[in-house]
């Protein structure tokens, strides 16, 4: 009979047990649902014979919240979240955020600043001997040292500030069984330093083989081009296939080691993975705080793939979990829609099918399933590849089985289409077959910007690729005789991005008819390109120079442009406008962002230009 994983002693007994061989630290509540990493990671354990317990969001100024278990036999494992636990706390603009939708009720507070860190030493004060690991999306984007743009400064990698042992980075799956195995079967864990995915600290480079030097911690806190020349480095051995081992020196004694990444499951284990006993809702110790809010989008979702050979400047997917779509069997997908299909809760709507970019189900090319990613060039930017596999059939399959199964009343797509690929796609099905059964009345897309320059830093196709699929997306609906819209996701500020710029996306906007309800300001966040770019106002790609927008008033009025309509952003969108010489956007034409401060009426009066609230408003 399946069963929540011990989170007391009590829990330990009824299952006879008497002490733990690993206890897992999170962050976020404790959810037994594969959209999470700790579920995914404890179970994995499980099926490999080991007992796991979960402490979730302990008191992190109590050492006795880390005793809850009693301490395991092998080690602790610890991870802030499924979000890195500062952009979990502070907006973009580092204000406190209110919610918390992976804590109970939504409710936050849960969890300290830099969790990782917080929980790793309150281990060591509970138990000076135990192996401490840290896994997770925080730990594996600051495995080495990394710009913080919350104390706007180059942070240590995450081994130097915490009391842990080693870091799995990646999707930790294989690294975590083989750590686990070593341990049991009697190696300290000072000498586990051979395992792919994982990353160590040293005092020696004796035992260390063919391996690349960074450059320093020193070196790259003298000088940005030395950090963007470190985070290039990194960036082209996240490739199985060919990845070096790579060496951050801290002082003549002080080394931080990173083993290459492990080899990306194939569907077997992904099958393998998805298919273990999982709960697929949150503990009930929750149920009266109101539950977890961040269950609700992904309790009915199925995910299909991993990795994401997109590679889009400001997303850490690249550096997390690779440029390697890692599919599930369409076997194993429609499974697991029969089983969704039979619960009590089920209401006839899976809410989703795909992962990091939907529509990708297999390998970019075949060269990428012999050698990996290309180092040196991108699958879509700034063209699509000669060699890219452009291929729905499959997933098209998948969709048109789920929405077969008995109780399915529809099938939602909304983990995001790539639109660039679909419409390199000379078959249209795949987008006939997305409008006819799988969004209902929009489609959300992420063209993040207009401008030529900024997408060529974001690497994203051009405008023109955009307009194509706005064009393709309303002929198909009009041929299908259904009324629907694209929703576009735009970013401000993006490194690259002038005022102008700016000015640029909002006259699209107007052009087209769309003013946002939300605008996501760029949030430098560890472990990408975009974050290196705005950190050194270097691309790493050709050490080209970047404008960057970094002051407050200037992020301020690039946000405000892109809802220009608002009456309280008037005053940003007129300066920014004046400032950006486009003067000739202010006045009464359909052309114009914004009317002018007064306007003289035929009487004399001065009256104050009404807003542009109120006007009918267009979807594209």
């Amino acid at each position: 009979m399946k069963s929540f994983l011990p989170v007391s002693k009590e829990d330990m007994k009824n299952r006879g047990w008497n002490e733990l061989d690993f206890v897992y630290i999170i962050g976020d509540a404790y959810v037994d649902h594969p959209s999470f990493g700790h579920a995914i990671i404890s179970r994995v354990l499980e099926a490999n014979g080991y007992k796991v317990g979960i402490i979730s969001q302990p008191d992190w100024k109590d050492v006795n919240a880390f005793k809850r278990l009693g301490k395991p036999r092998l080690g602790f494992l610890i991870s802030s979240g499924n979000v890195d636990s500062m952009v979990n706390h502070y907006s973009v603009f580092k204000k406190r955020r209110k919610k918390d939708a992976y804590s109970p009720g939504g409710k936050s507070g849960s969890r300290p600043d830099r969790a990782a860190i917080v929980y790793a030493s309150k281990v060591r004060e509970a138990y000076k001997d135990v192996p401490v690991i840290i896994g997770g999306l925080e730990g594996s984007l600051r495995r080495f040292a990394h710009y913080d743009y919350w104390d706007d400064k180059i942070r240590r990698s995450i081994l130097m500030d915490a009391k842990a042992d080693l870091v799995i980075y990646g999707m930790g799956e294989k690294p975590i069984v083989e750590v686990a195995d070593a341990l049991n079967a009697g190696i300290k864990i000072k000498d586990i330093q051979w395992i792919k995915g994982t990353v160590f600290k040293s005092n020696t480079l004796e035992n260390i083989q063919e391996y690349v030097m960074l450059p320093s911690y020193e070196s790259i806190v003298e000088s940005k081009k030395s950090y963007a020349k470190s985070f290039m480095i990194q960036y082209k051995n996240n490739n199985h296939f060919c990845g070096k081992t790579l060496v951050e020196q801290y002082d003549a004694n002080t080394f931080v080691i990173q083993n290459p990444p492990p080899e990306p499951m194939n569907k077997e284990e992904m099958d393998a993975v998805y298919a273990l006993p999982y709960m697929g809702t949150y503990h009930p110790m929750y149920e009266e705080l109101g539950g977890v809010p961040a269950l609700e989008e992904v309790k009915f979702s199925i995910t299909s793939t991993r990795g994401c050979f997109g590679n889009c400047s400001f997303c850490a997917l690249a550096y997390h979990q690779g440029r390697v779509v890692q599919p599930r069997s369409r076997a194993s997908i429609i499974e697991e829609g029969k089983k969704l299909s039979q619960r009590e809760d089920f209401k006839g709507y899976i809410h989703d099918v795909g992962g990091p970019t939907a529509n990708f189900r297999q390998a970019a090319c075949e060269k990428q399933r012999l050698y990996g990613t290309c180092t040196e060039k991108d699958c879509l930017f700034p063209e699509p590849c000669g060699n890219l596999n452009i291929d729905h059939r499959e997933y098209i399959d998948i969709l048109r089985e789920l929405r077969k199964i008995k109780g399915v009343k529809k099938v939602f797509v909304r983990s995001g289409v790539r639109y660039d690929y679909a419409i390199y796609d000379k078959s249209k099905e795949f987008l006939e077959e997305l409008c006819r059964y799988h969004i209902s009345g929009y489609l959300k897309v992420a063209p993040e910007h207009v401008s030529d320059e900024v997408l060529r830093r974001m690497g994203k196709p051009s405008k023109a690729v955009f307009d194509k699929f706005v064009k393709e997306f309303k002929n198909i609906n009009k041929r299908i005789g259904k009324e629907q819209y694209i929703i576009p996701y735009f970013i401000s500020s993006h490194p690259g991005s002038t005022l102008q710029d700016a000015v640029e996306l909002a006259t699209y906007m107007k052009e087209n008819g769309f003013i946002p309800e939300q605008v996501q300001d760029f949030y430098p966040t560890p472990g990408t390109l975009a974050t290196c770019m705005y950190f050194t106002g270097y691309d790493p790609r050709n050490m080209e120079e970047v404008y960057v927008p970094k002051s407050k008033e200037e992020k301020a009025m690039q946000r405000a442009l892109l809802q220009f309509n608002r009456p309280e952003n008037y005053d940003l969108v007129y300066k920014a406008l004046m400032k950006a010489g486009r003067k000739d956007l202010i006045g009464f034409d359909n052309k114009s962002l914004i009317k002018p401060r007064n306007r003289r009426n035929s009487d004399g009066d001065n009256k104050k230009a009404p807003s542009n609230i109120g006007r009918k408003r267009k979807r594209i």
